[in-house]
């Protein structure tokens, strides 16, 4: 079946655009759903929300994407919902439907909105991708559940927290909702879920707080919404191909920081799985293991990857020392520094310490290392080894650390040592 363009004259439909007095008053759920393909990309049409798969303009040989946004306490339309329309239909050929329940998610009262998700009708195709924001997360789900779990994929950004906390899977997103689900926490300690509710979950930066978002109140409105809007510019960073992010299944942030967890045996030959759009391809694997909890680490802005060595230390100094390390990479062109603060690390003599680095530029053909060692004393001296390497190995040895103090240092490949 071919796809059919457009009249010039068809008239291009927008999402509801509410304001203030509606969030106050609340307002009846009234469903629209706005269709897009790449031959109308920039202008939506109205389709039918019961039989949405009888319009002419369906390509149903094509996979169909719903865009389902959240709670929206004002009224106005996402932000990035053009932009991640474009992004979809520039990855591959598709449809995409906007589902714009503004009416019913604009209303001050969260727990109406909470109501309302219950009431949305959804379509039981295996080619269907549900992408949820918030409680659009959760509306994928109930569709999912009412089609006995056939829809192919779910994909839940930030899922809400709120109201959804401690429920049972027939309350909200589960695994059993879609044939493989996939939930990305950025601030699951205010709006967004803490727990396990895919196949993979994704906890960005540990799954609260977001690189570059305002810390103190005193910021206004990007205080409370930086964290869990960060969930849809990551995927959308995922399905534009920017960089690819590698999820790494770990049981808690800081096993993951300290670099236990950069071992994907139990993936295979397929290796650790990548965050976003992507993820499909580790589908198999993901489903037989049930739940997987992943971490990684981004920049504040697109595209937001960060490039990791594993470090592993292991010092000779005679007096043990508490403190930690800044390590800068060069190529003589760029660098990079990242400072490996989450915790202070015990230097003790013949004690192996192993932390990640994850440096927010990717240094190509390392020239020169440079170490800081800062300790909570002053006028500490520690001589140690230090060894970096993942995926790029980079190995060096005999340094002598002093407080506050750069050693800078060419690098000698793993290959060519004896460690």
């Amino acid at each position: 079946m071919t796809s059919c363009f457009l009249p010039a004259a068809e008239k291009c439909e927008e999402m509801t655009d509410l304001d203030l007095k509606h969030s106050l008053t609340g307002t009846s759920l009234n469903v629209r759903l706005l269709f897009y393909t790449r031959a109308n990309a920039s202008c939506a049409q109205l389709l039918s929300h019961r039989e949405p798969f009888n319009n002419s303009q369906f390509n149903l040989s094509s996979p169909t994407t719903f865009l389902i946004h959240g709670y929206r306490p004002t009224g106005s339309p996402p932000i990035w919902l053009s932009d991640f329309v474009k992004f979809l239909l520039n990855r591959r050929d598709m449809n995409v439907i906007v589902v714009d329940w503004n009416r019913g998610a604009t209303n001050i009262n969260y727990w109406k909105v909470v109501d309302n998700t219950r009431k949305h009708n959804g379509a039981d195709l295996s080619s269907i991708h549900m992408i949820g924001v918030s409680l659009g997360a959760h509306i994928s789900g109930f569709t999912g559940a009412n089609f006995n779990g056939k829809i192919g994929r779910i994909t839940a950004l930030d899922p809400a927290g709120p109201e959804f906390n401690g429920r049972p899977p027939s309350e909200r997103l589960d695994p059993s909702d879609a044939l493989f689900v996939e939930a990305l926490h950025t601030d699951m300690d205010a709006l967004g879920y803490r727990e396990l509710l895919g196949h993979i979950d994704y906890y960005a930066n540990g799954g609260a707080d977001q690189p570059g978002c305002p810390k103190t109140i005193f910021s206004g409105s990007q205080y409370f919404k930086c964290d869990h809007q960060r969930s849809v510019f990551l995927y959308m960073s995922s399905v534009n191909g920017s960089c690819p992010i590698i999820a790494y299944p770990c049981d808690s942030y800081t096993k993951f920081l300290d670099g236990k967890c950069m071992d994907c045996g139990r993936f295979q030959s397929a290796g650790c799985p990548v965050f976003g759009y992507d993820a499909i391809n580790w589908k198999d694997t993901l489903v037989q293991l049930n739940q997987t909890r992943t971490y990684f680490q981004t920049n504040k802005e697109t595209p937001f990857c960060k490039f990791g060595y594993k470090v592993d230390i292991v010092t000779w100094n005679q007096k043990t020392h508490w403190g930690y390390l800044t390590i800068k990479l060069s190529n003589g062109q760029k660098e990079t520094q990242v400072e490996l603060n989450h915790k202070y690390l015990m230097f003790e003599r013949f004690v192996k310490s192993s932390l990640l680095a994850l440096f927010d530029t990717d240094i190509q053909s390392v020239k020169e290392i440079t170490l800081k060692f800062f300790s909570w004393f002053l006028s500490s001296k520690c001589h140690q080894t230090v060894v970096l390497y993942f995926n790029r190995p980079l190995c060096r040895y005999d340094l002598l650390l002093e407080e506050n103090k750069d050693v800078t240092f060419r690098p000698i490949p793993c290959e060519d040592s004896n460690f």
